[in-house]
């Protein structure tokens, strides 16, 4: 059987990797990473040796059919390796930090290979693996304190084109809204919370930064005093942001 593991790796400390998650890197043939030298120091810090090939978000669609390729000459028998003459049978997918798929270019690449090799899936000769673990989204929702029994993710929100849409939606909407932002943004997206947030509808702002790092932070209030926090904080606009907007 040929297997392609999708694996969760550390959003920070590269501790929080699971023991399932070593072996299958172990075992893998080929590495696909969103960074290589990201990839490279965790594999480093758990003494892993394997081949690596970069993945991302700005790879041309020559390098999805090279991967499909490696698949099909996989389930046939033949070498995919010419350098070493070696069967590639274990593929895995990693993203720089936490899990693939997730607000990350894996899940094109996961999509086309189940509507390429569909037969192959469905025959068993291959198999679509998820090795769980870390995610920003579940790590900040579990030390937020809000209600999130049910809530919406929403990814990365876009620079231009809807991103008022989202915001009304986030400020009208009764059911906790997640998503990411970037250091470069934050300080706006909390200005744009701020405007948008109706009074009649009380609302919390909690802004997660740099989950499972040395400098981890969560900060909660009203948009208005989240904002001012980060503006007397200047220092602290720096890393990944997980942004929650609950009912209080």
């Amino acid at each position: 059987m040929t297997t392609f593991s999708v694996v969760a790796t550390p959003i920070g400390n590269l501790e929080d990797i699971t023991l399932r998650a070593l072996s299958v890197l172990r075992e893998a043939d080929l590495v696909l990473c969103e960074d290589t030298r990201m990839t490279k120091r965790l594999l480093d810090r758990h003494d892993i040796k394997v081949k690596t090939k970069s993945y991302h978000m700005h790879s041309e669609l020559s390098r999805v059919d090279e991967i499909i390729g490696m698949l099909r000459t996989s389930i046939g028998g033949e070498s995919t390796d010419r350098s070493t003459e070696k069967l590639i049978n274990n593929i895995v997918l990693v993203s720089d930090a936490g899990t693939p798929s997730i607000s990350d270019p894996g899940s094109e690449l996961v999509g086309q290979i189940r509507r390429d090799l569909a037969k192959e899936i469905e025959e068993g000769s291959v198999k679509i693996e998820a090795i769980p673990g870390p995610s920003a989204l579940t790590a900040a929702l579990s030390i937020a304190g809000v209600p999130c029994a049910e809530f919406t993710f929403l990814g990365f929100l876009p620079h231009k084109k809807g991103r008022q849409t989202l915001f009304k939606e986030i400020a009208d909407s009764e059911r906790t809204m997640v998503f990411y932002e970037s250091p470069h943004r934050i300080m706006k997206t909390l200005g744009t919370l701020r405007e948008q947030v109706v009074n009649n509808q009380p609302k919390q702002i909690t802004v997660c930064r740099e989950m499972t790092k040395i400098f981890e932070e969560l900060v909660s209030g009203t948009a208005e005093e989240v904002e001012k926090y980060f503006i007397s904080h200047a220092d602290k606009v720096r890393g990944e942001f997980v942004v929650i907007v609950s009912l209080k």
